[in-house]
């Protein structure tokens, strides 16, 4: 499924606006998802990104701007007749029922009523899609969070709609079983080629299943893209910092008299061409994962590695194991870098152990210096 399929619209949202008081929940969503596309938006919590699902269900009606449904204006069109399917991240079940019950509902009322052989068949389908075929007769109050968490799942994918809209769906399961659901989503829209509007907080869970990604930030979406768009061209340093664990490093500096980059406590430059006067604060955006580690040695400066790469060198900080992985974060002068080798590499490292760091050119980043009233935009380079 990609974001191509047939270049309809199936959401759209044209210069939304929602407050709450004097809360602006909401300030000017502009956003398409194609037919058939999963799209994430991705966001911390009071990003905007329930109100923005509500506000396409029809629970909330925005102050201004137009919800469009497959080309259609759903301003005054009742939930219940916009043709989606929502599920709430605080479950929203009938906790005396069963599941089975639960699963059931939606195929009960008028709207989506179906002949009882084919409910049971839609119903025991998607449970065991779900893995909760067992649970079908126990009562949901007797569940656990994360089998209640599946059953508010399965009784939005047991209907038809025209879009799913999922709220954090994943967010109470365990970290083995929310990668197992993870695969299992991305294959039901594989397999059913339903619009879906899925909201999280998880980077990960929003590279894993979104053909594009919308970044919200205080109401507003700041980058849509590809996971790759994202990634490898962020728009400013708050997207920056949303993808990627341990974060992107980011290190202060400024514009060099011949156009490179050089540090803030002037320690190391580097051969970069950017686009800025001299003199201009900006930040170098470093990935750990582009941070290698080199033998042991002494020194201050960076240096020249070849195949496009400077060498600088630190002191050990701190280190962690991540598995077969260990993050280290290395000092540079007052500054600190994080970087993820292999464990077999970083084995043995100590505090304040004099390492050698080999830094890619080809994947770092560049942004202007961040300011109060906004994160630092990337420079072209």
């Amino acid at each position: 499924m990609t974001a191509a399929g047939s270049g309809t619209t199936s959401i759209g949202l044209r210069g939304v606006h929602k407050s709450y008081g004097r809360n602006r929940a909401l300030d000017g969503i502009e956003l398409d998802v194609a037919e058939g596309e999963f799209f994430c938006l991705l966001g911390p919590s009071g990003a905007g990104k329930t109100t923005t699902l509500k506000t396409v269900a029809g629970l909330e009606e925005p102050d201004s701007g137009a919800v469009e449904l497959g080309g259609r204006d759903m301003t005054g069109v009742e939930p219940y007749d916009r043709g989606v399917a929502m599920c709430f991240e605080s479950y929203a079940l009938y906790p005396h029922r069963s599941a089975y019950d639960n699963l059931a509902s939606p195929l009960r009322s008028p709207k989506y009523r179906l002949p009882a052989a084919e409910a049971r068949t839609r119903i025991h389908d998607i449970a065991e899609l779900l893995g909760i075929e067992q649970l079908l007769e126990r009562p949901v109050g007797a569940l656990s969070n994360g089998q209640r968490q599946r059953v508010a799942l399965g009784r939005v994918l047991v209907r038809p709609a025209r879009a799913f809209l999922l709220d954090e769906p994943l967010s109470h399961l365990d970290a083995k079983l929310r990668q197992a659901m993870r695969a299992e989503l991305k294959a039901i829209g594989d397999v059913r080629r339903t619009t879906t509007l899925y909201v999280t907080h998880d980077s990960v869970e929003a590279l894993a299943l979104g053909d594009r990604i919308g970044v919200i930030r205080d109401g507003r979406i700041v980058q849509t893209g590809t996971r790759e768009e994202i990634w490898h061209r962020p728009h400013d340093t708050f997207v920056a910092r949303a993808f990627g664990r341990p974060l992107i490093n980011l290190l202060p500096g400024t514009v060099t008299a011949d156009g490179h980059f050089g540090s803030a406590e002037g320690g190391f430059e580097l051969p970069l061409d950017v686009p800025a006067p001299p003199g201009t604060a900006v930040q170098l955006g470093v990935r750990p994962r582009d941070v290698a580690l080199g033998e042991a040695g002494a020194g201050g400066e960076a240096t020249g590695g070849g195949g496009g790469a400077v060498e600088l060198t630190g002191t050990v900080y701190v280190t962690e194991v991540l598995g077969r992985a260990t993050e280290v974060t290395v000092r540079l002068g007052s500054r600190q870098i994080s970087l993820v080798a292999p464990r077999a590499a970083a084995a043995g490292l100590r505090v304040d152990d004099p390492v050698r760091l080999r830094v890619g050119l080809e994947n770092l980043l560049l942004f202007e210096a961040d300011r109060p009233e906004r994160p630092g935009r990337r420079i072209s380079t």
